[in-house]
Order: C-alpha cells, then structure tokens, then sequence
C-alpha cells in the first residue's frame, strides 16, 4: 500500500515538472513577413514585425525547430530578442530563443 501511494505521488510531481513552455514565458510575438534582399547597409536578413516596428535579423538560435529557408511566409513566432547595439542600424535585433506559435 505504501508503495502505491509513493507512485502515485511521484507520478503526480513527474507530471507538473514536465508541462510545456507557455506563450507568456516569451518575451514578444512577432510575424516573420519576408527575407531582406536588399544590398543597403542596414538591409539583409529577414524582417519581422513586433508590436507594430519592423526589424531585421540575420540569424537565429540553431536549437530552434525553425528553417529560415523553407518556412512560408508569414509566420508567427513568439521570442526572446535584444536590440545588436550596432548604432548605425538601429532596427536590427539579435534573436535568443525562438519558437513558432
């Protein structure tokens, strides 16, 4: 009897530490519209639009389910981002997590 109550009580913690990430454990939701093929400065990569700014990225996480070159356009995403800090290309941002929604 004690046995079973140990299963069982270790079945039950089992099943809350394996539940899935939640669209609010991201920082934004995006939509990943079209790749840049622009020969500009500040252009290449793909754009993606988060809370109504467009902005380019040139890559993502490699632990990602995401192929950039196969994906159909648009695509909704939800992420963890950062600005690149590079002052003369203000809209770029560096992806850290990425996942499609």
């Amino acid at each position: 009897m004690k046995i079973r109550i140990a299963l069982i009580i270790g079945i039950v913690f089992w099943s809350f530490s394996c539940q899935k990430e939640s669209t609010s454990d991201y920082q934004s939701s995006g939509k990943i519209i079209v790749p840049d093929l622009g020969m500009c400065i500040c252009c290449g990569g793909w754009k993606i639009i988060i809370d109504g700014i467009t902005y380019n990225f040139d890559s993502i996480p490699v632990n990602t389910n995401i192929d950039l070159q196969k994906i159909t356009f648009p695509l909704y995403v939800k992420l963890d981002w950062q600005t690149s800090g590079n002052t003369g290309c203000p809209n770029w941002i560096l992806i850290q997590r990425i996942q499609k929604e």
